[in-house]
């Protein structure tokens, strides 16, 4: 759904929103001048609407954190059991075209950050993967980080499609770092941030852009395989694991129906 002023209104209490529905909505919190501006008409999933207004209220931060605890233990308490075989990223079949999500995750801008993707091939149902948990990273790392795990699965099969939703990422390792490249890592007003893994990106991207094609999609949009990965950035940050690991399930919905 679409953030609006009347939904705004709906989860404030004196007028304002607590630190937890800030973060929620990718506000840092105390909030910035005029925030209100900078989030009308985005996306927010399902999950993410509810969330919001059940956290609507006065409360210490001790007791946001557990009205967020408890919303996840309601939509796992409802996951259906798991099959006995669990998907593994060995099962991958890299003789075939693979369709790779990737997408990033930050409790707070700067705050601890995850990665996720969802790897589809044939008709498969796809393999989630979670990890490159920072204690204290960004949007945009989590989002770089997620990009370059793609490249790197990409590389091992013959034709692959890779969607993100972050531009910044997509055009950092595909266009920008070029140039940046050519003045010897350096741009006009500063410093490049995530320079590391913009030049680890970059170079993989070269190395494989004959086989690989990079797509943006909008984020928060009800595309599946961009939700799968979003929920994995997230189990990321619960998780707190640097390396990636499957998440194993049985059905989609209870997938997208995590926070």
């Amino acid at each position: 759904m679409k953030i609006t002023e009347t939904f705004l209104t709906m989860g404030m209490v004196n007028g304002t929103l607590n630190q937890a529905q800030f973060e929620l909505l990718d506000q840092s919190y105390p909030p910035i001048e005029n925030w209100e501006n900078l989030i009308i008409g985005k996306e927010l999933s399902l999950k993410q609407s509810n969330l919001f207004l059940f956290l609507r209220g006065n409360f210490s931060t001790q007791t946001q954190e557990q009205i967020i605890q408890n919303y996840q233990l309601v939509a796992n308490f409802h996951k259906k059991p798991k099959k006995e075989e669990h998907s593994s990223i060995e099962e991958i079949d890299h003789t075939k075209m693979l369709k790779i999500y990737c997408d990033g995750a930050c409790k707070g801008n700067p705050g601890k950050a995850g990665s996720g993707l969802a790897i589809y091939e044939s008709n498969k149902k796809p393999i989630l993967l979670y990890g490159d948990y920072e204690e204290h990273g960004t949007n945009n790392t989590a989002e770089l980080n997620a990009l370059y795990k793609a490249l790197e699965l990409a590389s091992k099969s013959p034709e692959s499609i890779i969607y993100s939703d972050s531009k910044y990422s997509i055009d950092c390792i595909s266009k920008w770092a070029i140039g940046w490249k050519k003045n010897g890592w350096k741009k006009k007003g500063g410093e490049i941030k995530n320079l590391e893994t913009i030049q680890k990106s970059h170079e993989l991207y070269l190395s494989i852009q004959d086989k690989i094609e990079l797509q943006y999609v909008k984020g928060h949009a009800g595309v599946e395989g961009n939700e799968l990965a979003d929920r994995m950035a997230g189990e990321a940050i619960n998780a707190q694991n640097r390396d990636y690991q499957v998440y194993d399930y049985s059905h989609i919905d209870t997938v997208l129906a995590l926070i």
